[in-house]
């Protein structure tokens, strides 16, 4: 009698054991299957995959192709797709001073900084426009003076007459902007021209002027200023003086079709306006 109520209770106690061990193994389960959803990540089905682009294209390349699509079709692993089948490195992936990135700069390069006109003075070493990819300018506008001859067109210019590139709708832009400056005749004294198109370096460099490419346009050299003119000696990296006489209200209407402002630059060219619409 005593053995079978010893051995009637172990087989109780084995049961109660066995309920609240499968009781403890159903909540571990439960919060093994609550770690779980909560550690599904977002590719979890039922949720949309979200994949980085195999080949991001840069703002910049997409700029570049959407101002001068006649030349710039696409972009592929890291470079420019041209139209006629060739391909350029969009970006060298070299770390540059910035005196050799306006000196060997790559179509990256040129926008190292937003083009913006400041209210007051530009900031330090802002020169968005000065750096040019010399190879993708000369592709596009010519690699010698006598093929960037070829595409120069007239254009009249408050009873003067300017050559310039018609390549990528660069003369049809400064005709507009004429059109736009002759409803403003107290604008008249900053308009005479003082030169478009001359191949030539850059002053004190080895690489094109913009000049060069028949996109360039000076005006108003008597009211203009200069950053060599204000600071002589002055280098590249040196801080230097602003200064500008030249109207917002020209450069307003010059970037309404497409041009950029050297007076916008830290070192300043204020007479100097240059067709760049990817800049803008």
């Amino acid at each position: 009698m005593k053995k079978s109520f010893i051995l009637t209770l172990i087989a109780a106690g084995m049961l109660l054991t066995g309920c609240v061990g499968e009781q403890t193994r159903d909540k571990e389960r439960g919060r093994d299957a609550d770690r779980t959803q909560q550690k599904q990540p977002e590719s979890a089905p039922g949720k949309p995959v979200r994949k980085p682009a195999a080949d991001a294209v840069p703002a910049g390349a997409r700029a570049l192709m959407k101002a001068y699509p006649d030349f710039i079709k696409g972009y592929k692993e890291g470079k420019l797709l041209m139209s006629d089948g060739s391909t350029m490195l969009y970006d060298d992936g070299r770390k540059k001073e910035f005196t050799e990135m306006l000196d060997n700069s790559d179509p990256e390069d040129m926008f190292y900084v937003k083009y913006t006109v400041p209210a007051d003075k530009p900031e330090y070493l802002a020169d968005a426009g000065r750096s040019r990819c010399e190879a993708l300018f000369k592709k596009m506008y010519g690699s010698s003076a006598a093929e960037v001859k070829g595409n120069l067109v007239k254009v009249p210019w408050f009873g003067q007459t300017v050559e310039f590139t018609r390549v990528n709708g660069a003369a049809d832009a400064l005709k507009a902007v004429a059109a736009e400056l002759g409803q403003h005749p107290d604008l008249r004294p900053y308009l005479k021209s003082s030169g478009t198109f001359y191949w030539r370096t850059v002053r004190g460099a080895k690489r094109q002027s913009a000049h060069s490419y028949g996109i360039a346009f000076d005006i108003g050299v008597d009211h203009s200023d200069y950053w060599l003119w204000k600071n002589p000696g002055a280098a590249e990296t040196d801080r230097i003086q602003y200064a500008n006489r030249i109207p917002r209200k020209i450069v307003d209407i010059f970037q309404r079709h497409g041009f950029i402002w050297g007076g916008a630059w830290y070192h300043y060219d204020t007479m100097h306006f240059e067709y760049r619409p990817e800049l803008l």
